[in-house]
């Protein structure tokens, strides 16, 4: 998509006012944006634009953001997607997570943070194909897949950063407020829980068949990843 400062931007969201603020400054910065003001003048304008990111509000009558995100995710798994929303509690944001966005950004919120955070939703989404190996879990980051020994395992968006960060510093622990920062920017303002939960979900599919436990939680310190045996 060449330099991030001419990517293309959507901005969906029911309030003008939103989208009048958002579409200025962000053009400001160079990017060449549209707006919609429903997911389905959304969907009517993704043929013509081909974004490179969406900023998407959840609230918004007809379709919500969350259906919209998940069919964009489906359609385009390439589309970068910040979400943004009153909500602040960490059932919503992990629930905006799981739908497929890569950053979540709670209203109000500045405008230079929300420029701050597609920028780095921009450089998550440039691609820098590897395959990280520890032990007998693989992952292929072009791909975005994982693989146990020969079990395949799917990951969501946020699943696969985490995965990435605890993998590229496999054996070294990561102090929690390290390993947040690396997977939603330094810029994130979500509940401390979030990353919790994402452990969580990573465990439960590293250890579907009953495999031995490679991500280990350090008390006081963080999280880390390591062969089994080690």
């Amino acid at each position: 998509m060449g330099s991030e400062s001419r990517a293309r931007i959507l901005v969906v969201d029911d309030d003008e006012d939103v989208t009048s603020v958002v579409k200025r400054a962000l053009e400001r910065d160079g990017y060449e944006v549209a707006t919609a003001a429903s997911a389905e003048e959304a969907l009517r304008t993704l043929p013509e634009c081909r974004p490179d990111a969406l900023v998407l509000d959840i609230l918004m009558p007809g379709t919500d953001g969350l259906t919209l995100c998940r069919r964009i995710r489906s359609e385009r798994p390439e589309t970068g997607i910040l979400m943004v929303t009153a909500k602040d509690a960490a059932a919503d944001q992990v629930t905006g997570l799981d739908a497929g966005a890569d950053d979540y950004l709670v209203k109000p919120f500045s405008v230079q943070v929300l420029e701050a955070r597609l920028r780095a939703v921009l450089r998550r989404r440039q691609p820098s194909p590897e395959v990280i190996t520890v032990g007998d879990l693989a992952l292929d980051t072009a791909s975005r897949r994982a693989r146990r020994g020969e079990r395949e395992i799917d990951l969501t968006a946020t699943e696969y950063r985490l995965l990435v960060q605890l993998m590229r510093e496999a054996g070294r622990p990561i102090p929690k407020h390290e390993l947040t920062q690396r997977v939603w920017g330094y810029d994130f303002e979500g509940n401390d829980n979030v990353l919790e939960v994402y452990i969580g979900y990573l465990r439960t599919k590293l250890e579907a068949r009953g495999e031995p436990r490679m991500i280990h939680t350090l008390r006081g310190v963080g999280y880390e990843l390591r062969p089994v045996g080690t």
